[in-house]
């Protein structure tokens, strides 16, 4: 469990860090875009067109794409910045990491439950030994019996890890 948790905290690390370099060249298209319209509303085409030789592969694409009568390049599916597979990536790598985490920690959580189980089980049967009405003691061995079939039977649909 506490593999797998630190598993999922290097995988969200590393998706977080991709994350903001993928956050960064966005806000760098964004910058470069925002000069382009500038120099483009006030009519300045040579000043345009050396900012747009210079766009980002990104960007340039979407430009590409872009109508410019309908919003922005950035909302067509066109733009796409490098490194945000690998980030879709490894935030898919860290969720499956803590998914089998919690897999781990409910498994852990089961054999605990499992152990307090047969715990009882010797517990009734000490209590068994004592002196007391044969009925009683009768009783606590069916119980502690009981309890026994019960938990071998749980225990047997556990998963096996060899």
């Amino acid at each position: 469990m506490s593999i797998a948790f630190s598993q999922a905290g290097a995988a969200r690390v590393q998706a977080s860090d991709a994350a903001s370099a993928v956050r960064d060249q966005r806000q760098i298209d964004l910058t470069v875009f925002a000069e382009w319209l500038t120099a483009d509303d006030s009519g300045n085409a040579e000043l345009a067109g050396f900012i747009e030789e210079r766009f980002p592969p990104s960007l340039a694409t979407a430009f590409e794409a872009w109508d410019q009568k309908t919003g922005t390049p950035f909302a067509l599916p066109e733009y796409v910045v490098a490194g945000q597979e690998k980030v879709d990536e490894l935030t898919a790598k860290a969720d499956a990491a803590y998914d089998r985490a919690l897999e781990n920690n409910q498994r852990g959580d089961n054999y605990t439950l499992l152990t307090v189980l047969f715990a009882l089980v010797l517990f009734l049967s000490a209590l068994t030994q004592r002196d007391g009405p044969t009925w009683s003691r009768r009783a606590l061995v069916i119980v502690a019996l009981t309890l026994t079939a019960v938990g071998m039977i749980i225990m047997l649909t556990f998963p096996i890890r060899i």
